[in-house]
C-alpha cells in the first residue's frame, strides 16, 4: 500500500488548533440516558488519551457503552481530532484520525466517486465508533463488518500507555479484540482502511410494499442475492396474516448513464423542536403512524434513482429526532435470529413482542451475513431486527423477556444499542465472552478502561 502522508499539515493545524478543554458535565447518550463524568475536549487525541478510561465520538451509541461508570471516571471525546492522514487515490486505502465523522468523509469524497463500503444508518458517527461497534449497515450481506472486513490497521493507546500499531499480523489478538469490542481494550487513535469506488454518487433502488413477515423472508433472501444494499420497515404492531407488513429497500450505485452527469445537491435538515410528552407515543398513535406509513406507497413498487441520503440516512434528515420519544428517552432493542433457527423465528419473535404491546413507529429487519471475526461482533448469519422503544415502567421486562426469546433461538443482541440486558442473559447469548475478557485482561489487567456499560454487564 501507497499511501500519500498529510502529516505535514496535520502538525500545523494541531500547533494552531483548538485548546484542550476539561469539564465535570453531565452526558448523554442518543437515548438519552444520562451519567456525570469529567470530559476531556481537544484535538490532541495522542495526549488526551494519557488518562482516559474511556474514549466517545458523536455520542450516537443508543445506551450507556459510550457513558462513564462513575463520576471520577475521565472520558475523552475525539470529534475534534478528525483529520484525514494520508490517502491514495489508486487503491482507494486512507487512513484517518478516529474521531473523523462518517459525515465529512462523504462530503468530501462521495462525488470523488469513493464510498465507505459499509456505512451505518446515520453518517453521524466517527469511525473510532465505527471499529468499536464493528458497523454492519444495509450492505452486512453483501459487504460483511466495517471493521472485520474492512480495516487494515488501527493505532491505539493500550493501558500501560504504550501506542501500538495493529492489525491482523501484529498483535492479532488486540486487533480483533477492538472490532466490536466497544472501546474497552484502549483508545483507538487512528484508523485505516479502505474505501470502495463508486460509479456515480446516486442510488439506483426499488422499494415495495411486503404482505407480511413470511413474505419479507422470502424477499430479504431473493434480494439479497441481486442488490448489495437492503434494508425494511415492518409493522410491529399489525397481527394476523397482517403481522409484519412493510415496506422493503433495495439498492445499488446508480451507472453513469443512469445517474446522467447529475451534480448530487446538499440535502437541507429540519431540527425537531422539543421533546414530546409521554402519552404522545402510545400503542394507538403507533398504529395510525405505522398504518399510514405502509399504505404511503400509493404504487406497489417504486423504481428509480435516489439521493444517497434519502437510501441511507432517512433519519438523518431530522436533527434532534430521538427527541420524539419524550425526556425519559428510549432504547433500541437490536438482535440477530440465525437462520439456524429456521423461517418461523422471525414471526415468533414479533409474536411475543405485539403480546407484550411493544410498540414502535421504528422496526427495521435486514439480512445479515456471514459473523464478523471481532470478538463480539454483532452480525451472525440470519435476520437482524431492530425497534426503538420509548422508556417506560415495563421497558425492562420487555427487555427481557425479548431476551428469553433471542437466547432460546441462539441469536445475540448489539451492544451499541444495547441499555437493559442483564449480566446473566448476555453470558447467555454469547460463547465469545470469555475468550475477549481474556485478552481484556492480558491488555489491561489493572482495569482502566471502563464504561457504565461494561460495569453493568462485565462487573468492570
Amino acid at each position: 500500500m501507497s499511501l500519500v502522508s498529510l502529516n505535514s499539515s496535520v502538525e500545523k493545524n494541531t500547533d494552531s488548533g483548538k485548546q484542550t478543554r476539561q469539564v465535570r458535565e453531565l452526558v448523554a447518550s442518543w437515548g438519552n440516558q444520562t451519567r456525570k463524568g469529567i470530559v476531556l475536549r481537544g484535538e490532541r487525541l495522542k495526549e488526551l488519551s494519557r488518562e482516559a478510561v474511556l474514549a466517545r465520538g458523536l455520542g450516537r451509541s443508543y445506551g450507556d457503552s459510550a457513558l462513564p461508570a462513575d463520576e471520577s471516571d475521565i472520558l475523552v471525546e475525539t470529534m475534534m481530532a478528525d483529520r484525514i492522514l494520508a490517502f491514495d487515490p489508486e487503491s482507494g486505502h486512507i487512513r484517518v484520525e478516529a474521531g473523523m465523522s462518517l459525515f465529512e468523509l462523504n462530503r468530501l469524497f462521495l462525488r470523488r466517486g469513493f464510498f465507505c463500503p459499509v456505512s451505518p444508518g446515520t453518517q453521524f458517527v466517527t469511525f473510532g465508533g465505527m471499529v468499536a461497534s464493528d458497523v454492519h449497515g444495509k450492505m452486512s450481506h453483501a459487504s460483511g463488518c466495517f471493521g472485520s472486513h474492512h480495516v487494515n490497521s488501527m493505532l491505539m493507546r493500550v493501558a500501560d500507555g504504550r501506542l501500538i500499531e495493529c492489525n491482523a499480523d501484529c498483535e492479532p489478538d488486540l486487533f480483533w479484540a477492538t472490532i466490536g469490542g466497544m472501546g474497552l481494550t484502549g483508545h483507538i487513535l487512528e484508523v485505516e482502511f479502505t474505501l470502495e469506488r463508486i460509479t456515480s454518487p446516486w442510488i439506483y433502488s426499488q422499494s415495495r410494499r411486503i404482505a407480511n413477515i413470511d413474505s419479507f423472508m422470502d424477499h430479504l433472501l431473493d434480494d439479497g442475492a441481486q442488490w448489495p444494499h437492503g434494508v425494511g420497515w415492518i409493522d410491529c404492531v399489525s397481527q394476523g396474516r397482517n403481522m409484519g407488513r412493510g415496506l422493503l429497500d433495495v439498492g445499488r450505485w446508480a451507472s453513469e448513464d443512469e445517474a446522467q452527469g447529475r451534480s448530487l445537491p446538499t440535502k437541507r435538515r429540519a431540527s425537531f423542536p422539543m421533546y414530546l410528552p409521554e402519552w404522545a407515543l402510545n400503542r394507538f398513535t403507533v398504529k395510525s403512524f405505522n398504518t399510514l406509513y405502509y399504505w404511503k406507497h400509493l404504487q406497489k413498487k417504486r423504481e428509480g434513482i435516489r439521493h444517497p441520503d434519502d437510501f441511507f440516512y432517512p433519519l438523518d434528515a431530522i436533527l434532534n429526532w430521538n427527541k420524539v420519544y419524550g425526556r425519559r428517552g428510549f432504547t433500541q432493542y437490536q438482535c440477530v435470529l440465525p437462520s439456524s433457527a429456521g423461517r418461523g423465528a422471525a414471526r415468533h419473535f414479533l409474536s411475543v413482542l405485539t403480546a407484550l404491546g411493544g410498540a414502535s413507529p421504528l422496526c427495521v429487519i435486514k439480512d445479515c451475513g456471514e459473523e464478523g471475526k471481532g470478538m463480539l461482533s454483532f452480525p451472525m448469519k440470519g435476520i437482524s431486527i431492530a425497534l426503538d422503544l420509548a422508556i417506560r415502567d415495563n421497558t425492562q421486562q420487555i427487555v427481557d423477556r425479548l431476551n428469553q426469546v433471542v437466547i432460546e433461538l441462539g441469536g445475540r443482541i448489539y451492544l451499541t444499542k444495547d441499555t437493559f440486558t442483564r449480566a446473566e442473559d448476555f453470558r447467555r447469548m454469547e460463547p465469545r465472552l470469555d475468550a475477549f475478557l481474556a485478552v481484556r485482561e492480558k491488555w489491561d489487567p489493572k482495569g482502566k478502561f471502563s464504561s457504565a456499560q461494561s460495569k453493568r454487564l462485565f462487573g468492570r
